[in-house]
C-alpha cells in the first residue's frame, strides 16, 4: 500500500478510535446528568410534573443522542478532511526529498526544495538544500582539481615531447635533451607530491611528531636556507629573534616547511632592493611568526582566495619560479594540524604580512598565568 493511502488510514482511525470513546463515555456519563436535570424541573413544575417524569427523560435522552450523533458525525467528516491534508502534505514534501534525491544522485546538484514554514518537514527541506550545497561546492572543487592538475601537467608534458622529438631528430645534444627532461620530470614529481601532501593535509592524515621547539633556532634555520636565494635576488633577508627564550608545542619538520612556503613565496614576490623580514612574538597562548614583505601586496578578492589549491595571484611569475601552486595551501592546512593557523594581512602596493601561529607548551601557559596574577 502506498504512503498516502497508509497516513490516511492510520489517522482515519485515530479519529474514528477517538469519536467512539467519546460516545460511549458520554452515553455512560448522560443517564446520571439527565435525571439530576429532570429531578431540578420536577421539583420547578410542582406535584404534576411527577407525571411528566418519564417524558422529560426520554425527550433529554432523544435530544442529547441526537445532538451526540450529529456533531461526532460532523467531527468526522471535518477530521477525515484535516487528515487527508496533513497525509498530503508529508507525502508530497516526502515525494519532493525522494525526487530531490535521485535528481542529487543523478548529478544534479543545483536541486533545491521549497522550505517555506517553520515546522520540522520545512527545517528538513533547508538541510536537503544545505547538503546539496555543499555537495555542490564539492564536485566544483572536484572539478577544478582535474582541470587544475591536467593543466599544471600540461606544461612539463609537452615539453618533454619536445624535447624527445628534438633528440630523435637530431636537433638537440643528447646530454642538453637529457638536463632538461630530467628538470620536467623533476616538476612533475614535485606537483604530485604537493598534490599527495595536499590530499593528506585535507583529510587529516597527517603524521605529526610535537616537541617543544625555540622559535629562535627555527628563524635560524629559515635564515641560512633562504639567505643565499635572498643574496641572488638583491633582497635583504632580515630577522629578528625573540628577545627571551620563546618555545612552541609543534613538529619541527612541518614547522620548517610552512615557514619555507611563506619565505619563498615572500621572495618570489619581493622586488630587488625590497627587504622581507621574519620575527616572532608571544600573543596569549601562542606564537606568531610573522613574515613581512615589500611585494606588491593583495586586494580583497587575492586575500580571500591566496589559500585556494593552485590559486596564483602572478600566474606566469610563480610557474617562472618553480611553484605548484599549493604552497600556500599545504602551509595553512600543516599549521592548522599542529593547531595554529596561517593568515594574511595585504593591501594593493603595500606589500603583505603573513602571520604562522603555533601553540606555546602547555608548562609555559601554566608559568605566563602564575607571571600575570603575581
Amino acid at each position: 500500500m502506498r504512503l498516502l493511502p497508509r497516513l490516511f488510514l492510520s489517522h482515519a482511525l485515530v479519529v474514528v478510535l477517538t469519536v467512539l470513546a467519546l460516545l460511549v463515555l458520554a452515553e455512560l456519563l448522560a443517564p446520571t446528568f439527565i435525571q439530576h436535570h429532570v429531578d431540578q424541573m420536577v421539583n420547578l413544575i410542582g406535584p404534576a410534573g411527577r407525571s411528566l417524569r418519564g417524558d422529560l427523560s426520554r425527550g433529554m435522552r432523544n435530544t442529547f443522542t441526537g445532538a451526540l450523533l450529529l456533531s461526532a458525525a460532523f467531527a468526522l467528516v471535518v477530521a477525515f478532511i484535516t487528515a487527508f491534508l496533513a497525509s498530503q502534505r508529508l507525502v508530497r514534501t516526502i515525494r519532493q526529498l525522494s525526487a530531490g534525491s535521485q535528481a542529487i544522485a543523478a548529478g544534479e546538484y543545483q536541486k533545491r526544495l521549497p522550505d517555506h514554514g517553520t515546522d520540522e518537514l520545512a527545517e528538513l527541506a533547508r538541510n536537503f538544500n544545505r547538503m546539496a550545497e555543499v555537495l555542490a561546492q564539492v564536485e566544483a572543487s572536484r572539478v577544478a582539481l582535474i582541470t587544475n592538475v591536467a593543466h599544471e601537467l600540461r606544461t612539463p608534458l609537452t615539453a618533454l615531447q619536445g624535447y624527445a622529438e628534438a633528440l630523435n631528430d637530431g636537433v638537440m645534444p643528447a646530454n642538453h635533451a637529457a638536463t632538461s627532461i630530467l628538470r620536467e620530470t623533476r616538476a612533475m614529481e614535485r606537483l604530485t607530491s604537493d598534490l599527495s601532501l595536499v590530499s593528506r593535509v585535507e583529510a587529516g592524515r597527517i603524521e605529526l611528531h610535537l616537541q617543544d621547539l625555540d622559535v629562535s633556532t627555527v628563524l635560524t634555520a629559515a635564515e641560512e636556507r633562504f639567505q643565499p636565494l635572498a643574496e641572488r635576488r638583491d633582497i635583504t633577508l632580515k630577522i629578528e629573534r625573540p628577545s627571551t627564550k620563546t618555545l612552541v608545542h609543534a613538529d619541527q619538520e612541518r614547522t620548517a616547511q610552512v615557514l619555507a612556503n611563506l619565505v619563498s613565496n615572500a621572495l618570489n614576490y619581493s622586488p630587488a632592493g625590497s627587504t622581507v623580514m621574519l620575527s616572532a612574538l608571544p600573543e596569549g597562548g601562542e606564537v606568531a611568526i610573522l613574515v613581512r614583505d615589500q611585494g606588491p601586496g593583495l586586494d580583497e578578492e587575492q586575500r580571500e582566495r591566496i589559500f585556494e589549491r593552485f590559486y596564483r595571484v602572478d600566474a606566469s611569475r610563480s610557474r617562472l619560479g618553480g611553484g605548484t601552486g599549493v604552497g600556500l595551501t599545504i602551509a595553512r592546512g600543516l599549521a592548522r594540524a599542529m593547531g595554529g593557523d596561517v593568515q594574511v594581512t595585504s593591501e594593493p602596493n603595500t606589500g603583505s604580512v603573513f602571520r604562522f601561529s603555533l601553540p606555546i607548551p602547555e608548562r609555559s601557559r601554566t608559568s605566563l598565568r602564575r607571571t600575570s596574577s603575581a
